[in-house]
């Protein structure tokens, strides 16, 4: 009986996949929550040991959810995007106050958390909970655009169609179909990866309509690349910096001190404010929240 597309990706990852503790069979839905969020753009190597500290120190929702936000921006370190530390932290609360300090198996509940949005909850309830949701991130889009549409790139997302494209390739068993998705991810991350396929180590390199096609360039649209240096961005994560490192709140000075640009830097400082990572005090000191 020929195999299905499932069937060549799950024994791959039978055989290839990462040994990383979010997979562990112990892990449990927090820590695979945890990691779902740390993970949005952000590699693996990097989400590691901030992972590890922080399920050390928080191995609950109920233990983050006592604690101040602010501990929650300061753990988060290097990561990026720190907003993420505040939903978290925000989503733990929710955990305890609504349900009993458990987090959600049903996936609108899952959606109903703050900062959760369709992908997270899909990939909890797949990876933490087995059940039978499609599992769609940029690398999933990538194997799916080429092995099954002959496309070299996914293209701008299209959460329906993408949702759909994948559901139609999910096994019937929910295990199965979970097991599925994380393999797809797991492909896309190591072997078709968007500057650097390894078509000949591919175990869809039969089937995939890319390659029989020659892998053509694409010709589609793309979406624009984000440089880093120089941006708000950059000035917001200076000056975070500079509260992380300190127990205390910190003067004016202290954050001036980050880029002599002053326009810029007061942008950036007033959108940190706005985002409840900063919280200026009325002695003129400014602190993590708490």
């Amino acid at each position: 009986m020929p195999t299905t597309l499932a069937d060549d990706v799950t024994a791959w990852y039978a055989r290839a996949a990462r040994d990383l503790p979010w997979r562990a069979p112990d892990a449990g839905p927090w820590a695979v929550l945890v990691s779902e969020v740390m993970l949005q753009q952000t590699p693996v190597r990097r989400v590691l040991p901030a992972y590890e500290a922080w399920l050390r120190r928080w191995p609950t929702p109920a233990a983050l959810a006592a604690d101040e936000p602010g501990e929650a921006v300061r753990a988060w370190g290097k990561l990026g995007y720190p907003r993420r530390a505040l939903r978290l932290h925000a989503c733990a609360r929710t955990i305890v106050a609504e349900h009993g300090g458990a987090v959600p198996l049903e996936l609108d509940d899952l959606l109903a958390l703050p900062g959760v949005g369709s992908y997270t909850a899909r990939a909890v309830a797949a990876f933490a909970f087995g059940l039978r949701h499609p599992v769609v991130d940029t690398n999933v889009r990538r194997v799916v655009a080429r092995a099954v549409h002959g496309r070299g790139e996914a293209g701008p997302p299209a959460t329906g169609r993408d949702l759909a494209e994948v559901t139609a390739l999910l096994p019937a068993d929910a295990a199965e179909a979970a097991r599925f998705s994380v393999a797809m991810m797991e492909l896309g991350a190591l072997v078709c990866t968007a500057r650097a396929p390894r078509c000949g180590e591919c175990p869809l390199v039969d089937r995939c309509a890319w390659h029989a096609a020659g892998r053509p360039d694409y010709a589609g649209p793309r979406p624009r690349p984000q440089r880093f240096a120089g941006t708000d961005r950059q000035v917001r994560g200076l000056l975070l910096d500079v509260l992380r490192g300190h127990t205390t709140p910190v003067t004016r000075a202290a954050l001036d001190a980050v880029r002599a640009e002053p326009v810029q830097r007061e942008r950036a400082l007033a959108a940190l404010i706005a985002d409840g990572l900063i919280e200026p005090l009325p002695d003129g000191r400014f602190a993590l929240p708490g």
